[in-house]
């Protein structure tokens, strides 16, 4: 006799009020941190002027950030699962309130890195808890299109941040960037204890591996540093050299360290899914165009075309309104066929938006019939891809593991971006001026053979189907 087929059960897609209403809360602060990354961009000659600071200083502002949020995220992510996400991520937001508050109130650019280190240290915890605390109150089946929502937030806030931080300069100054995220981190302080539920890892310890910490902290602390001051020190300087070397000569041993620990660092048993490894891959080479292109895109506008702050803000406005508009979508259709081809296309079409920037434009100025409309492919890419990574990384991740994994991915993309800014600045660095358009096409050439390659990465590797099918099968 033939064997019956066992039943298969439908997705669970029920979803509480309260669930809603609680990732609504977290991506405030999502929100807050992309507005307070744009905004300073759009800050930086203020801030020079007024506290009569040099080039080298002024990038410390968000290099200073980028490096702890880096190195940190492991470390939060890990305390995260272990402590509880609601107990990590609450003190997270309020740090990150109080780095604002001092960066608002910083006298000198000294004390204003200072204070921004603060503030990464409360966005490395946000960034590595944001979803894990609110993600186990949505079943498997609605995940993706949760986390589409987050990523409609981004967009959001990188077409909001350097409007609205032209606005409070143009009304105050540049601190009212900073002092912006108090009332609205407090609020979330007050809301958050009411809506977010308490999670965990059950198979959690509490021994925290605290060498692995170290270890692992200096490594990508001392990755992205080299990575960062390549592009002051030159890509061949011995101090670079070296301190790449040693930080990549911690791996091996962190590795080594978190096979042994009940409780390491990096839990290597996230990649045992094939999902997980395959994403840590993707969104790595994905990672070395995404912020590069934005960077790219500003220098030409701004030093070879000499177009004004206004017109800049006008032509790069529209590609974040597209992707936030089909963020959400994203995660819901990949909750219902996969997020394989969601990313390959994505990333496809992003690459074919850079590539028709360097194969199109020229030395002269084609602002609004040529470049916006192309990005408009770019930013219809980048909407299918920028929340949709997170996802396809935890698809199949036990709810436990969510911190952790959620800031291993995190750390592979906030290490490719850094590595990504620093090619790209030497890409155009190597044309005779920074009116040399050739350079800036090396630069859009770099950004899209990475967009492609990410494409073709994840359609090879990324498993069929969704998570629910997958979880179905034997």
């Amino acid at each position: 006799m033939p064997h019956a087929q066992p039943d298969v059960a439908a997705p669970v897609t029920t979803v509480r009020r309260e669930a809603w209403v609680a990732l609504f809360v977290s991506t405030m602060v999502t929100f807050l941190v992309v507005i307070d990354i744009s905004a300073v961009n759009v800050a930086f000659p203020s801030i020079r002027e007024d506290l009569e600071v040099s080039e080298a200083q002024l990038s410390w502002v968000i290099s200073g950030y980028n490096i702890t949020v880096g190195a940190l995220l492991l470390m939060a992510g890990r305390l995260a699962d272990s402590w509880g996400r609601r107990k990590v991520y609450l003190p997270g937001v309020a740090g990150f309130m109080v780095g604002s508050l001092l960066c608002g109130l910083a006298p000198s650019v000294e004390l204003l890195i200072a204070a921004r280190v603060v503030q990464a240290i409360g966005g490395a915890i946000v960034a590595a808890a944001g979803f894990a605390v609110v993600l186990p109150d949505f079943p498997p089946a609605k995940r993706s299109t949760a986390i589409g929502f987050a990523g409609a937030a981004g967009g959001l806030g990188a077409v909001t941040g350097p409007a609205l931080g032209s606005i409070l300069i143009d009304a105050f100054n540049w601190r009212a960037i900073f002092f912006l995220n108090v009332p609205i981190c407090l609020l979330v302080l007050v809301l958050g204890p009411r809506l977010l539920r308490e999670s965990s890892d059950p198979d959690a310890t509490g021994r925290i591996d605290y060498i692995g910490v170290v270890i692992g902290t200096l490594a990508v602390g001392l990755l992205m540093f080299s990575i960062v001051q390549s592009e002051a020190w030159g890509i061949s300087d011995a101090r670079v050299i070296g301190l790449f070397i040693v930080g990549a000569l911690l791996f091996p041993a962190l590795v080594a360290r978190s096979r042994r620990h009940p409780e390491p660092l990096i839990d290597l048993s996230l990649f045992q899914f094939q999902s997980f490894r395959s994403t840590n891959v993707g969104v790595t080479l994905y990672g070395f165009a995404f912020t590069a292109g934005f960077l790219v895109n500003s220098l030409v506008l701004q030093d070879l075309w000499g177009q004004s702050i206004r017109v800049t803000g006008a032509a790069l406005v529209l590609p974040p309104v597209v992707a936030a508009i089909i963020s959400p979508i994203s995660g819901s259709v990949a909750d219902r066929i996969g997020h394989r081809w969601v990313l390959g296309l994505g990333s496809t079409l992003c690459g074919i938006g850079y590539l028709a920037y360097a194969l199109i434009l020229d030395e002269a100025p084609h602002v609004f019939d040529r470049f916006v409309p192309i990005g408009l492919i770019a930013g219809a890419g980048v909407g299918l891809t920028v929340a949709t990574w997170s996802s396809a990384g935890i698809s199949d991740i036990p709810p436990p593991k969510f911190g952790v994994a959620g800031a291993t991915l995190n750390t592979t993309r906030q290490a490719a971006y850094a590595l990504g800014i620093s090619v790209c600045i030497t890409l155009i660095a190597s044309g005779a001026s920074k009116l040399d358009f050739a350079g800036y096409q090396r630069a859009w050439f770099w950004v899209a053979g990475c967009y492609f390659l990410s494409a073709l990465a994840i359609v090879i590797m990324f498993p069929a189907g969704s998570s629910h099918d997958r979880g179905t099968v034997d």
